[in-house]
């Protein structure tokens, strides 16, 4: 019944809303070439804060339409990882903690307190806290991700690169649309938004979409299912054009996240408990111990149970000369989630993240209408962080308690930033950029207990301890672009980008004194070359980059005696990654459509002398390092994809089938058990649609040939039998059936 309703809010939107019903149609672009093909279009982006051809930005990107995002069944940010060269996103132990890494660029925390090297906006609205990026992807106008240091145009710093989501807007003219899907283990999602005008000047647009059942796991014990979603999401804009020259967008979102994670499963053997075979399996369990500290039962699932709500303004004002644009927004994010992280019934490692996390951002910036040879864009950004978490740990069948860790995190930042853009001629362009900023990082209150019985009282491990962490980086950009024909843009580019250091915040005793992760900086260095040929058929794109990175975070440990291995940031004084990416579309004929994309990148700690080995720790006693300079990055060396599709004329209907496929190259570990074995995935679609008409039906299959791979391998505790060695496994073969109807 619950999934009923639910499913009904997509339409309800669409015809409960008394809007009335304005008649268009849906004609397809007529193909305008020579007869030999048909021309691509031109794609505009807004990666440097006005509205260009991605084709004359000299920065590494690539751009999904919403076509592109149903055809590859990218329902998150996650799943770009398989559209995008030299991508990857990996869920920490398949938690809702998710870690983005771009051209090697990422860290493999799973705590929620540290910033991302990868920046996620929405319509230009950052989302700094990496959990807070989970919810579902609906009513999009398109995806852009930029590869490399971005600084001097956004409002914060990263070292890996940063995704936009641009969200549809408020229409001129009343509109609507539905999209249904159902597919493999009854899940069904539904999508809807309704917009058009008020008042003179005054319009609005209202979205939402949910997401219900799938469940594909099984316990490998009691036989019950795992990993059935219910999320939903919502996003009201009302758009105010004041006077001709000034223009207000409110926008407003609400996201609720009820689902069952991805249970793990063991990849390994645990004394005489075999490795799991059977890719679906998985089991839970827990302590009353457990259970008496946070309230979650002893049989109970895992789960989510989050919330994310949001309010933005944007503000622009026409000076004629130029552009004020201020961004003012507001986000709140409540995650609760419990996982079991040994994938057993046992009481090894279970885990409870309770956290409250608040961003406020301000954002005011000056931009040139671009008349001339000149344009330019300044602006200064502040943010303000407030992280409440409470983490626990059931340690009861292997250590005799449940851990609890608590601290508050708060982050204040101010930057200014400027980029200038000058033209020579038609063929010579120059770009430099800065970008200043200050930050103050506090961590307080920070303690770990523990609790060793029932109705005992909770034992503090050492006092509560603060710390502090400022920063005040100058980072920058400098470009040159060369346009030797009109379709053919070679640019060569060197930038400065920075990270935020961080603290670590696992289950650490506060008698264990960890220094903060300094801040990581590189020096990007990058050349490439966009081309369009064969009458704008044919589009070439690539990039080569070198990377001088300091001090890159790393995920380590910390040896206690007490209970072993305990997860902890360090820095790698100096390493290095280079690498490459090709991108390719084409339209041989005016049915037919092919791309592809390859990506290699390479990288080694050239210093880093204080990784904690926990084989040498656990044989001497005592925390032991060891200098593995020299050491490959344990990133993907290789991924690749591409696409084909062919339009077939039946008359007054088009049917297209389409193929897609991905592959992600073996990862590397620090870890020697942790490596991730490589693996292709294909998807395929077949779409019915009239050439003039408001509706489209699709028959799809997402992992057709039921590829078994897996998205993360870790592992959490070590038992006297040996490490419990764990894996997130990626979804098995599904099918289904979408329809959409717009009027």
């Amino acid at each position: 019944m619950k999934r009923a309703l639910l499913g009904t809010t997509a339409v309800v939107l669409v015809f409960g809303l008394g809007v009335p019903a304005v008649a268009q149609d849906y004609v397809k672009v007529a193909d305008a070439s020579d007869g030999k093909g048909s021309r691509i279009e031109s794609v505009t982006v807004t990666a440097q804060k006005r509205v260009q051809k991605a084709q004359d930005v000299g920065i590494a990107l690539s751009v999904l339409t919403p076509e592109d995002l149903d055809a590859k069944n990218i329902k998150t940010v996650n799943q770009l990882q398989y559209s995008v060269p030299n991508f990857e996103s990996i869920p920490a132990f398949g938690s809702g903690q998710v870690w983005f890494r771009l051209r090697g660029v990422g860290f493999n925390t799973y705590s929620s307190n540290n910033s991302s090297t990868v920046a996620v906006y929405v319509d230009e609205v950052a989302y700094p806290v990496s959990a807070s990026t989970q919810g579902l992807l609906y009513d999009v106008s398109r995806v852009e991700v930029l590869r490399g240091p971005q600084g001097t145009l956004y409002g914060r710093n990263t070292t890996g690169g940063a995704i936009n989501f641009v969200t549809n807007k408020p229409t001129d003219t009343y509109t609507a649309g539905v999209e249904l899907d159902y597919g493999s283990h009854h899940e069904f999602k539904g999508e809807g938004y309704v917009s058009g005008p008020i008042a003179d000047g005054l319009k609005f647009r209202l979205s939402a979409v949910t997401d219900e059942g799938g469940a594909w796991q099984k316990n490998r014990t009691t036989g019950q299912s795992l990993g059935s979603k219910d999320q939903a999401a919502f996003r009201g804009q009302l758009e105010w054009d004041a006077n001709g020259w000034l223009n207000f967008l409110l926008a407003a979102n609400w996201s609720y996240d009820h689902s069952e994670p991805v249970g793990p499963h063991r990849f390994t053997a645990v004394g005489a408990q075999p490795a799991d075979t059977f890719v679906k399996a998985t089991d839970w369990g827990g302590s009353t111990v457990f259970q008496s500290l946070t309230g979650i039962t002893t049989t109970e699932k895992p789960f989510h149970n989050s919330q994310n709500q949001g309010i933005s303004l944007h503000t622009n004002a026409d000076l004629g000369f130029a552009t004020l644009t201020a961004i003012t927004s507001w986000n709140f994010l409540r995650r609760r989630e419990f996982n079991d992280w040994d994938a057993s019934s046992y009481a090894y490692a279970g885990t409870y993240f309770d956290t409250r996390a608040g961003v406020f951002s301000q954002e005011l910036r000056l931009a040139s209408k671009d008349s001339g040879a000149l344009s330019w864009l300044a602006g200064i950004y502040y943010s303000n962080e407030k992280i409440d978490e409470h983490f626990y740990s059931d340690f009861w069948d292997i250590w005799a308690f449940a851990a609890q860790t608590t601290y508050q995190q708060y982050v204040n930042s101010v930057a200014a930033y400027a980029q200038v853009e000058y033209a020579f001629n038609d063929q010579w362009k120059l770009t430099g950029g800065l970008r200043a900023e200050s930050e103050v990082r506090k961590q307080e209150n920070y303690i770990t207990r523990a609790l060793n019985g029932v109705g005992l009282p909770l034992q503090d491990y050492g006092t509560p301890s603060n710390k502090r962490l400022v920063a005040d980086p100058l980072t920058g950009k400098a470009e040159l672009d060369y346009k030797p024909i009109d379709n053919a843009l070679i640019y060569a580019s060197v930038s400065y980008g920075v990270k935020s250091g961080g603290f670590t915040a696992y289950n650490v005793p506060n008698t264990q004194v960890l220094d903060p992760a300094k801040p990581e900086n590189i020096w990007a260095y990058e050349g490439g070359f966009k081309t369009s040929w064969l009458n704008d058929t044919l589009q070439l794109n690539g990039a080569a980059f070198y990377y001088d990175y300091h001090n890159q975070q790393v995920q380590s440990i910390i040896w206690v005696p007490t209970y072993g291995a305990i997860g902890s940031l360090v820095n790698a004084k100096k390493s290095h990654i280079y690498g490459v990416e090709l991108e390719g579309l084409w339209h041989p004929t005016s049915a037919l459509t092919l791309s592809q994309y390859f990506g290699f990148k390479e990288g080694e700690f050239d210093t880093f002398d204080n990784y904690v080995s926990s084989a040498a720790s656990k044989a001497a006693g005592h925390q032991v390092y060891t200098d593995i300079s020299g050491t490959k990055e344990p990133i993907p060396k290789i991924s690749y994809g591409g696409s084909v599709s062919y339009r077939i004329d039946l008359g007054d209907f088009d049917l297209e089938p389409e193929f897609n496929y991905a592959y992600r190259d073996r990862e590397g570990s620090l870890l020697t058990v942790a490596h991730i074995d490589s693996y292709w995935l294909a998807n395929a679609n077949l779409t019915l649609s009239p050439k003039t008409g408001p509706w489209e039906l699709s028959l799809y299959g997402r992992n057709i040939f039921n590829s078994r791979y897996d998205l993360s391998h870790n592992y959490f505790v070590a038992l006297s039998a040996g490490q419990v060695n764990i894996a997130t496994s990626g979804e098995p073969a599904t099918f289904g059936v979408r329809a959409k109807y717009r009027y």
